[in-house]
């Protein structure tokens, strides 16, 4: 079962700052983009429309420890790890690698955990991950992730 997925971006101009280092809030950006592919890779979108009830996955913590900075060009791999799945939650380790440096290195750590709602009448509340979805996701080995 999928546990891993991983992505390669390349840091736009307009993702960095007047230093030319890439804004803290876009390695969330790139942490999402990891997110969604992960879902897509299991014939799914973030956007559930193909399922009875759709279903929204809002943040409920999301945090980064940044080690090196990345600047315009830097090509880094993102690569997503679930390391806890609940009944109506995920939690995923991201690791970002800086691919052009020699040799390739790690310049940033985040976690992010999402839960699954369901929005009827306007009103948002946690509800199960739908089965056809949970049943495609796993948790990593523990050696994965440590």
């Amino acid at each position: 079962m999928p546990y891993e997925f991983k992505v390669v971006r390349r840091v736009e101009f307009s993702e960095t700052d007047m230093a030319g280092i890439m804004h803290f809030s876009n390695y969330f950006r790139f942490m999402e983009t990891a997110e969604h592919g992960f879902f897509r890779s299991l014939g799914h979108s973030i956007v559930t429309r193909n399922i009875e009830t759709p279903v929204g996955w809002p943040r409920v913590h999301a945090q980064c420890d940044f080690k090196q900075p990345l600047h315009f060009e830097d090509e880094v791999e993102v690569h997503l790890i679930v390391v806890e799945k609940r009944s109506k939650a995920l939690t995923y380790l991201f690791r970002l690698k800086k691919l052009n440096a020699n040799p390739p290195v790690e310049v940033a750590r985040g976690k992010i955990t999402v839960v699954c709602v369901t929005h009827i009448d306007g009103k948002m509340s946690a509800c199960s991950i739908p089965k056809e979805l949970a049943d495609k996701i796993d948790v990593a080995p523990t050696e994965l992730v440590g």
